[in-house]
């Protein structure tokens, strides 16, 4: 499987919740989605090698950092050009770089390639502020990695903003540079 190692711990020492936990929580929250599961992909090209007819909006997920150590997860569509340069205004940060594997998997309990909104769920330290391009919740359904690489969950967008405030991560909503 292509998610989270169960030898790995979060920052808070508990181990990373897995796709059928997540499953649960949509359920929990009467939020609708639909699985697929595939082949491990790790970049936005093979996930678009693999996908075939999936429809909806096909996203990228991108994990930084600043040089005070405040992390964000940025949330958008696949094509959107990301230069980190110009998203520190859209924040308000200095110097952003991507965050290490390490790090990832500390404060959202995944692996690179399974970077995704729904990691959320794993930050109960509230240390990663959520970002989402505006332009992507005006496309149904969206499709994220469900924790697992191994695996795409299409869900709506309200339905992914209610989520994340259920889990305490309020979005920060941005019209990228």
């Amino acid at each position: 499987m292509g998610g989270a190692n169960d030898a790995e711990t979060l920052i808070d020492g508990t181990l990373p919740a897995k796709p059928e936990d997540l499953f649960r929580r949509l359920d929990e929250l009467d939020i609708s989605f639909e699985n697929h599961t595939h082949a491990p992909v790790f970049t936005v090209d093979e996930a678009r090698a693999i996908r075939g007819d999936l429809p909806g909006c096909h996203t990228k997920n991108l994990f930084v950092r600043d040089k005070k150590e405040r992390m964000w997860l940025i949330v958008c569509e696949q094509d959107a050009p990301v230069q980190l340069r110009e998203m520190e205004s859209v924040i308000s940060s200095k110097r952003l770089s991507f965050g290490s594997p390490k790090r990832l998997m500390h404060y959202l309990g995944v692996i690179p390639g399974a970077v995704n909104p729904f990691a959320v769920m794993n930050d109960g330290t509230r240390s990663v502020q959520v970002v989402v391009d505006r332009e992507i919740l005006a496309k149904e359904p969206l499709n994220f990695h469900p924790l697992d690489n191994a695996m795409t969950t299409a869900i709506g967008a309200n339905d992914l903003l209610r989520f994340l405030e259920a889990e305490g991560h309020p979005p920060l909503m941005v019209d990228l540079p």
